[in-house]
């Protein structure tokens, strides 16, 4: 992968698979962009602090970015442990707003890449009510569909990251068709970050003991990385509208 004279926008920059993102890419050439609400902990080719619950704080934010960027890689992201409307608001509805305004800026085979987790997966269970969420298509319409179906607590991260996939897949190719912009999400396992305590608290210890036996042991940050790199990169041309696992082969056991 080259990422020689390119662009890349990365959110949640600055800790965990955000970071691990704009190390490698950086060291295979491109300038980076990073969005966080924290200060950066790594260098970075250009820094912007931005509340991503926010949708003026989005629009601010992305007001400071060039005219032309390459690629968007959505990574921020907040735990189940955080309250309902905030899991609603970064995890999806922020995320969703910023890919909305990157199309116009990103060029003909420019990618987005959002992170997804394989908590996910249970989407087909309500793919009915993801993709009526998926068709309330502004940041206010949203928050107006979810106050009519309120989502609850415990099951909220796996809710957002199920309609992220859906989400995804029914917008990647009308994108793609009519901009020539390739969007994919990567679905991790577990992942050793600052969070992985809170995902624990989140699912409860006998669901994580439950779970032990079919993995070898959480991924690392940086095992992550290459995967959201390869689906910015010009290698991936042809690969649009996909969900990834990238979870050490979690998601098989599951068969």
């Amino acid at each position: 992968m080259n990422f020689q004279g390119k662009t890349i926008v990365i959110t949640g920059a600055c800790s965990g698979i955000g970071a691990e993102t704009a190390r490698l890419m950086r060291l295979k050439g491109a300038r980076v962009i990073g969005m966080d609400r924290n200060a950066p902990t790594l260098t970075l080719d250009g820094f912007i602090k931005v509340d991503l619950a926010e949708q003026a704080a989005i629009d601010a934010a992305f007001r400071q970015l060039p005219e032309r960027f390459d690629a968007l890689c959505n990574v921020a992201g907040v735990p189940g442990t955080a309250p309902v409307d905030l899991v609603a608001r970064v995890n999806y509805l922020g995320l969703r707003h910023l890919c909305g305004l990157a199309l116009e800026r990103l060029p003909a085979g420019g990618a987005i890449v959002n992170i997804a987790s394989i908590l996910g997966a249970e989407w087909p269970a309500r793919l009915a009510q993801h993709k009526a969420l998926a068709e309330a298509t502004s940041f206010e319409a949203g928050l107006a569909f979810l106050a009519r179906h309120p989502v609850p607590q415990e099951s909220c991260y796996q809710y957002f990251k199920e309609a992220l996939i859906v989400w995804n897949a029914v917008q990647s190719q009308p994108w793609f068709l009519s901009k020539g912009v390739r969007m994919n999400c990567v679905a991790p396992g577990p992942v050793m970050t600052p969070i992985l305590g809170d995902f624990v608290q989140m699912l409860g210890e006998e669901r994580v003991q439950k779970d032990a036996h079919r993995m070898k042991r959480p991924a690392l940050a940086d095992e992550i990385a290459p995967v959201v790199a390869f689906l910015c990169a010009d290698e991936s041309r042809w690969v649009s509208g996909v969900n990834l696992p990238v979870d050490g082969g979690l998601a098989s056991t599951y068969l």
